[in-house]
C-alpha cells in the first residue's frame, strides 16, 4: 500500500513538475508569473484529442501538438507580452491573466465546455513488483517526464541558446551588453513554456477528462511547487512538485480525499514560514 501510494504520488508529481518548470523558466527570464501556463496544456490536450479522433497516430499527434503549442507560446509573447515587456510586474501578471481567460473562452467556444474522455494510449493492465501494483500509465508518465528533464538539462548545459538563457536569468542588462539577443531569448522562453505545456497536457489528459478547466488545479500546484523550490531553481521546482505529489497522495490514501490537497499546502506553508525564499532560493540582502 505504501509503495503504491508513493509511486502514484511520484507519477502525479512528475506531471506537476512540467508545469512548475515552465513557471520557473518564464519567471527567471521575464520576471513574469505566467497564469496562462495551464491553458497551454489545456489547448494542447484539446488539439491532441482532435488529432487522435481524426485518425492520426499517437506519436504523430504528440509531435504536431508540441509544434502547435510552441507556436502558441511564441504568438503570446509577440502579440501580448512584447509590447508591454518593460512594464511593472502587475501589468505583466494582468496580461497573462487576460490570456488565461481568452484561451478559456476560445476553448469553450471551439470545443464546448462539456468534459471529454481522452483515449488511453497504453495497456491499462497494471504491473506487479514485489506485491505492489503499479499502473502502466504512471510508469509511462514518469518516463516521459524524466526524458524531458534530461533534454532540458542538456539544453541548458551544452547549447548556446541554453547558456544564453542562463545568462539572461543572472543579469539581463549585462547579457544584452555582451551581445546576447535578449528579445530572442525571451521568445525562446515562451516557446519552451509551450513545449512543456504540450507534454503536460497530453500526459495528464488520459488521467483527467479534457475540459477548459482541466488544468486549473494543476497550475496552482505547479506554481506552489515553483515557489517551494525558490522560483529561480528548476531542480527546486522538480523536488517541490514531487513532494507535493507524494504528500497529497499519502494524505488521500491514509487520511481521506478531503485532506489530499490541504495537506500538501500545509507542507508548503510550513516550509515558507521557516524559509521564505524557498528550498533552493537565495536570501537577498536588503540595503537600508
Amino acid at each position: 500500500m505504501l509503495g503504491q501510494q508513493i509511486i502514484s504520488g511520484l507519477a502525479t508529481g512528475s506531471l506537476y513538475a512540467l508545469t512548475a518548470i515552465a513557471v520557473v523558466v518564464v519567471f527567471r527570464n521575464t520576471r513574469t508569473i505566467n497564469v496562462a501556463q495551464g491553458d497551454f496544456s489545456m489547448i494542447a490536450a484539446f488539439v491532441a484529442l482532435f488529432l487522435l479522433k481524426s485518425g492520426h497516430g499517437y506519436y504523430a499527434t504528440i509531435a504536431a501538438t508540441v509544434l502547435f503549442t510552441v507556436m502558441l507560446g511564441i504568438v503570446v509573447e509577440r502579440v501580448v507580452m512584447r509590447p508591454i515587456a518593460d512594464s511593472d510586474w502587475l501589468t505583466l501578471f494582468t496580461a497573462t491573466l487576460g490570456v488565461y481567460y481568452i484561451m478559456h473562452g476560445v476553448a469553450g467556444w471551439v470545443w464546448g465546455r462539456d468534459t471529454k474522455a481522452f483515449p488511453v494510449p497504453f495497456d491499462p493492465t497494471p504491473l506487479y513488483f514485489f506485491g505492489t501494483i503499479i499502473s502502466r500509465g504512471h510508469l509511462i508518465n514518469m518516463s516521459w517526464a524524466a526524458a524531458i528533464g534530461v533534454v532540458l538539462f542538456l539544453f541548458f548545459r551544452y547549447t548556446k541558446q541554453g547558456v544564453a538563457m542562463r545568462a539572461v536569468t543572472d543579469d539581463p542588462d549585462t547579457a544584452k551588453l555582451m551581445g546576447i539577443p535578449v528579445r530572442f531569448i525571451v521568445l525562446l522562453t515562451w516557446g519552451m513554456a509551450g513545449f512543456l505545456g504540450a507534454f503536460a497536457g497530453v500526459l495528464i489528459a488520459p488521467i483527467l477528462y479534457v475540459s477548459p478547466q482541466m488544468m486549473d488545479e494543476v497550475l496552482i500546484k505547479g506554481y506552489v511547487a515553483a515557489v517551494f523550490g525558490g522560483l529561480y531553481s528548476i531542480p527546486g521546482a522538480v523536488i517541490g512538485a514531487l513532494l507535493i505529489g507524494v504528500v497529497e497522495n499519502l494524505a488521500g490514501g491514509y487520511l481521506g480525499s478531503a485532506y489530499k490537497t490541504a495537506t500538501a499546502f500545509v507542507m508548503i506553508v510550513a516550509l515558507l514560514a521557516v524559509r521564505p525564499q524557498g528550498l533552493f532560493g537565495i536570501q537577498k540582502r536588503r540595503e537600508i
